[in-house]
């Protein structure tokens, strides 16, 4: 092999994260306790705003709950708050489902009814896309 290897407690890089960036060495299952299903059923286009406040103390909670409150001061989806913060979609919907619970954020999502879209919506974008 010609790229460096190294083997740091269990998380295997063929080359260094790109300078800057902050590696995570905390495998996805440690930050959820093992959970691989959130309590409540998100969906992705779930929208989720914070509600702690500037001055609200977060040092006691996660990095991954303090970046998510702050990155949730403006109203973001679930799968934007994966993508910005890269942390794995399932990883997401676990951490917001449990932040929701203890009143750390709003998440805004509609109620499907028996699992069948909602007709408003439908309708709404096939006429945006009729529209182009």
């Amino acid at each position: 092999m010609d790229e460096p290897h190294r083997n740091t407690g269990g998380a295997h890089y063929l080359t260094p994260p790109p300078a800057g960036e902050q590696s995570s060495l905390v495998r996805p299952y440690a930050v959820t306790g093992g959970r691989t299903a959130p309590r409540t059923q998100l969906a992705v286009e779930a929208l989720v705003s914070s509600l702690t406040s500037l001055q609200q103390d977060l040092t006691h909670r996660t990095p991954e709950y303090q970046a998510i409150s702050a990155l949730c001061r403006q109203v973001r989806s679930v799968a934007e708050i994966s993508a910005l913060l890269r942390i794995p979609l399932g990883v997401t919907r676990i951490l917001v489902a449990d932040m929701a619970a203890e009143g750390l954020v709003q998440v805004h999502q509609t109620t499907l009814e028996a699992g069948k879209p909602d007709r408003n919506l439908l309708e709404r974008v096939l006429s945006g896309l009729r529209r182009l």
